[in-house]
């Protein structure tokens, strides 16, 4: 995956280091808590690399993974999945070849066709909403889903070994307009529009192949992971989020890409496992600090685990207190989740918040696009298992929506998603 930067929109580029100490800045003369400036200062100097730069670009095609996996996670997201509407291989063929073909030009900034089309009776190939923004670092990633693989379109030899739909889980209350589908759509941008405009310009592909129809979608803000160089982000708790994820090569190749000595165009694919989860925000805000802390098992405002003092410090699971009673709970979140306490269980968490404004209650409808991606999905059942049946963060939360897909490698040069799956 390459790094290049575009001479376009330069004066887009935005340092968060120039934003933090806007903030700062901005913090002393409003008489902010000391505790927000010193936070800032911590931030700016840990993560220098940690910038926003609407003129930076991913490759789509190459030799590795996917970019949108390891890709440091942008700002905002677009996610959808897609019900195949043909029986027909030649049709999937077809769409996952246009779709890779227009990806390649999405991520550089370009359109996918002429906008304005020189007859007047001419509809536009693209809807030209994203002209002028730049790349804005976007990433469109492919997912297959389980049915891809089934005698359906003849591909049933060539299933990853692993594939298969998720097992029931503890405290899933899924909604069946949320659930599955049989490819999915991850675009993620600094830049909300460029990541629409993708996901509705691939929309329109797929209806004009009569491939595939939308099946779910979200749309997502403020990433609630962090990559490598990127400070932590904060979900709509509150409280810092992916403090622990993986960001080191060694724990991608361990727990990320399936390099298993299995067949060579599934080498460097991934597992991506995504789940709508809904907060009940308005409980939530009602509830103590304290006790908030104790639910994940870190403080609010610094991020540190209970049984520490910075953010980064390392949890100490059987720390007591003078009563004799843990200091970081059984059911805390990071306890139940960490590595620790799950037999050196890993994933990696891509996710973001979102919003659906109000329901039927008036009340905030919003929550986590939770999205991970491991060498096997069995990764995810073991954590959420446990997440699911003890978590002291239950009581806010609602699983409503649920899915499974293989993401291939990225396609070489002039090739497209999954092309070898079709030759033999």
């Amino acid at each position: 995956m390459s790094d290049k930067l575009s001479p376009a929109r330069e004066a887009g580029k935005f340092s968060r280091r120039e934003l933090l100490k806007g903030a700062v800045a901005g913090a002393s003369a409003l008489a902010i808590p000391a505790v927000s400036y010193a936070h800032g200062q911590a931030t700016a100097a840990r993560n220098p690399e940690d910038t926003i730069d609407l003129s930076r670009q991913y490759a789509f095609y190459g030799h590795e993974g996917q970019a949108g996996i390891s890709t440091p996670p942008q700002r905002h997201i677009m996610y959808m999945t897609f019900d195949l509407t043909t029986s027909t291989r030649q049709d999937l063929q077809i769409l996952l070849a246009r779709w890779s073909s227009a990806i390649a030009q999405l991520m550089k900034g370009g359109t996918i066709g002429q906008v304005e089309p020189a007859r007047d009776s001419g509809v536009g190939m693209d809807t030209g909403e994203a002209m002028d923004l730049g790349p804005a670092s976007l990433t469109v990633t492919v997912g297959l889903g389980p049915r891809v693989f089934t005698d359906t379109f003849g591909l049933a030899q060539h299933k990853p070994a692993l594939m298969r739909n998720l097992m029931p889980l503890p405290s899933d209350d899924m909604q069946p307009e949320l659930t599955g589908g049989d490819l999915s759509l991850q675009a993620c941008a600094d830049d909300p529009q460029v990541a629409y405009h993708a996901i509705r310009d691939l929309a329109r592909i797929a209806k004009s192949t009569g491939a595939a129809q939308t099946r779910w979608t979200v749309m997502g803000f403020g990433r609630a992971s962090a990559g490598k160089g990127q400070s932590t982000p904060r979900n709509l708790f509150g409280f810092k989020d992916g403090t622990r994820n993986i960001t080191g090569k060694a724990d991608f190749d361990k727990y990320v890409w399936i390099k298993d000595g299995g067949p060579a165009w599934q080498q460097n694919g991934s597992y991506q496992v995504v789940r709508k989860i809904k907060i009940h925000i308005e409980s939530w805000d009602t509830d103590r600090v304290s006790d908030q802390n104790n639910v994940f098992g870190r403080h609010k405002v610094s991020g540190a685990p209970l049984t520490g003092t910075k953010e980064f410090d390392t949890p100490d699971f059987k720390k007591k207190d003078a009563d004799g009673n843990l200091i970081i709970p059984a059911t805390a979140h990071i306890s139940l989740a960490s590595h620790e306490n799950n037999q050196g269980v890993k994933i990696l968490r891509r996710s973001y918040n979102y919003t659906d404004g109000l329901n039927n209650m008036a009340q905030l409808d919003a929550g986590l696009l939770f999205i991970s991606y491991q060498k096997d999905p069995a990764q995810f059942e073991a954590l959420q298992t446990r997440l699911g049946s003890s978590d002291a963060l239950n009581e806010y939360i609602s699983h409503i929506g649920s899915g499974i897909f293989f993401v291939p490698p990225a396609p070489k040069e002039g090739s497209y998603i999954g092309a070898e799956m079709f030759e033999s």
